[in-house]
């Protein structure tokens, strides 16, 4: 069993610890009954922060990183970005080749209908999962088509998402995916991922970044999306 757990624990432990508080501070804002003057005191504080990291951003993509055991991972990723409040972020596990699962507690920043995980955010998070199911080991693949059946809603809260490689035919890998709460599944999905070949590939899906070139030699490294 293998997961992206090894290199998000330790990796950037400063940064990973800014961004689980403003994963908070956007939660407390949705959440918060405060008046005015609270609010505008908070937003002082904010502005503040915003102050001492704005001078040293960076220009483009934030780029692919490597941890631990040479593990490849994307700052701002939507969905495991370490460093992306937006991200719950997720942890993805791998039990076997093939395979691919996730846990993720989903707060008010995902909803959709009251109560419950707004569709987009599912049909994100079963891509990410999905694609980690195709791209497990040396493997990367891209997305090619992808179909999501809504059969009921999802409540806030826990979310189970688990994705399996069902069938391959020279580069398509077809993945089944399902996600659901503690009550049983919710969503259904299925889609077909290219296996990526070369760098020119990379270049066609939106400009990933290419592996370095030390990683055609074998090696431990793996791509998670």
């Amino acid at each position: 069993m293998s997961s992206n757990a090894e290199f998000a624990d330790g990796a950037d432990p400063a940064g990973q610890r800014l961004a689980a508080i403003v994963r908070r501070l956007v939660e407390a804002t949705i959440r918060t009954t405060a008046g005015e003057a609270e609010l505008a005191v908070a937003a002082k504080h904010v502005e503040a922060a915003l102050a001492v990291l704005e001078g040293t951003q960076i220009a483009g993509s934030p780029g692919t990183h490597y941890g631990m055991h040479e593990v490849a991972w994307t700052r701002g990723n939507p969905v495991i970005g370490q460093r992306n409040a937006v991200a719950p972020p997720v942890t993805v596990v791998h039990d076997r080749p093939g395979s691919a699962r996730a846990e993720v507690v989903l707060g008010a920043a995902y909803e959709g209908p009251p109560g419950h995980v707004h569709g987009g955010v599912l049909a994100m998070l079963l891509d990410h999962i999905m694609g980690a199911a195709a791209s497990h080991q040396r493997r990367r693949a891209a997305t090619g088509t992808l179909q999501v059946r809504y059969n009921r809603g999802i409540r806030l809260g826990r979310v189970i998402i688990e994705a399996n490689v069902v069938a391959e035919q020279d580069r398509k890998v077809h993945v089944e995916a399902r996600a659901g709460g503690p009550d049983g599944s919710g969503v259904e999905a299925s889609g077909i991922f290219i296996a990526l070949r070369a760098a020119s590939d990379d270049d066609r899906i939106g400009g990933a970044q290419a592996r370095p070139a030390e990683e055609d030699s074998p090696g431990t490294r793996e791509d998670l999306r």
